[in-house]
């Protein structure tokens, strides 16, 4: 996923740690759980997500019908707390957590914490079982540590009445026909002025560097990390500051609004409010929904001159090393990864990508056969920018920090700071906090 926890007020780490143990302690979840985990403790699989019950209720149904006397017992935690509930609890070696998610770009800080499992045991199976970009992201020093369950990638949305209001022609499904952010925006603002909307352009992982990168990219900057052990910042190149740039634009320009977070910014693409959304694939069943609205979906855009670059990763499952229920967790994220139905199940109530082989393929060729008006063409993009312009976000064990360095600059950009500034005092802000990590 690898959706945007939006603007969630933080909570004190004493609050996470006390919510986190009272959860452990009941066996409830956070904001959902389900199966029943009684019976057996050792034949019950204690599982952790950011994804609401209903997201995992397929695989372990699917799971505990394959697998007779075993059960999952889900507990789901606010996306935005994830990763410090995980902090907390593995530092505590707490055994009460069997599989857990992983943001696939933190497998390497994880594994330098010694927080997941050596899954080489079954390194073979996952190498033919899924693909080879989503089995090194799920890897770290030739090791895999976590079993990959979804890929990822965005959409261009557009408001296909506003645009034709404005007089404006709606984007081209073929990647070859790719619009520009130059093109986006001057429709957009056309469409502003002729057909009644408020906004031109909206980006739904506000912030985000899983977002953002792609548009740092275009331009030749740099994922933002360098060097041999990758803990060197390189966010003050000519890509990122004209990337930035345009980010500050966009929102000082009044093309994209402030003060709204990502989980709010879907509804205004789909009441009217701007001709064109980029946001990950979890919208196509949303927006499917809508019977009175005619959209569409396009290729994300590439800056004009840059190069076509969408983001990609999303969710690995990794397998708790001071767990005693090991064997039973085990079989539940090979379940989940390795085999067909499982990964099939995964996706089953939300249409994310499965990073299984012929999941994926059977999953593309599903988007193919209920493709409406609206839809057509969208299996044909997603192989398209996987195969072609999806790049990964950068392999660190700073990663975590890095993304929550720049989050705050994207945000105090976004709200007026200038570009270049901006990105200086966040390169400082990496140097020193990554030296605790030499």
């Amino acid at each position: 996923m690898n959706r945007s926890p939006g603007a969630a007020r933080p909570l004190s780490r004493r609050t996470l740690l006390a919510a986190a143990l009272a959860a452990t302690a009941s066996g409830a979840a956070l904001t959902g759980c389900f199966s029943d985990a009684s019976g057996d403790p050792g034949r019950t699989v204690r599982f952790l997500g950011p994804e609401t019950p209903e997201t995992f209720r397929p695989v372990i149904r699917g799971f505990e019908k394959a697998h007779p006397g075993l059960r999952v017992a889900y507990t789901a935690v606010p996306p935005a707390q994830l990763n410090d509930v995980l902090q907390l609890r593995l530092s505590a070696k707490d055994s009460a957590i069997d599989v857990y998610c992983v943001d696939q770009p933190r497998v390497p800080a994880l594994s330098a914490r010694g927080f997941l499992t050596d899954l080489n045991g079954v390194g073979r199976r996952a190498r033919a079982a899924v693909t080879t970009e989503q089995y090194e992201i799920s890897s770290w020093e030739g090791t895999l540590r976590a079993l990959p369950v979804w890929t990822s990638t965005q959409y261009l949305f557009y408001n296909a009445d506003l645009l034709n209001k404005a007089g404006v022609g709606v984007p081209s499904a073929d990647p070859a026909e790719r619009w520009t952010w130059e093109r986006i925006l001057d429709a957009g603002r056309r469409a502003v002025k002729l057909a009644g909307c408020e906004y031109a352009l909206i980006l739904e992982q506000t912030d985000a560097y899983y977002g953002l990168q792609p548009l740092v990219e275009s331009l030749g900057g740099g994922s933002g990390i360098t060097g041999e052990d990758m803990l060197s910042p390189a966010v003050t190149t000519d890509g990122w500051v004209r990337a930035s740039r345009w980010y500050h634009d966009l929102f000082a320009d009044g093309l994209s609004p402030r003060g709204v977070t990502s989980f709010q910014l879907a509804s205004f693409f789909t009441s009217g409010k701007v001709p064109f959304f980029v946001g990950g694939p979890w919208n196509l069943g949303a927006f499917a929904g809508l019977k009175e609205f005619a959209w569409g979906t396009a290729p994300q855009p590439h800056f004009e001159g840059g190069r076509p670059v969408t983001p990609t990763d999303s969710w690995s499952w990794g397998l708790n090393p001071y767990s005693g229920r090991q064997e039973v967790g085990l079989k539940f994220m090979e379940y989940a990864s390795l085999t067909t139905a499982g990964s099939l199940a995964t996706v089953a109530a939300s249409p994310l990508i499965p990073a299984h082989r012929a999941a994926f393929d059977a999953y593309a060729a599903r988007l193919d056969e209920q493709a409406t008006k609206s839809t057509e063409g969208v299996a044909t993009i997603m192989r398209h920018e996987l195969e072609h312009t999806a790049v990964s976000r950068p392999r660190s064990v700073g990663y975590t920090q890095f993304e929550t360095v720049l989050a705050s600059a994207f945000s105090d950009i976004r709200n007026g700071s200038p570009a270049e500034p901006r990105l200086a005092k966040a390169s400082d802000e990496l140097v020193r906090t990554w030296e605790r990590l030499r």
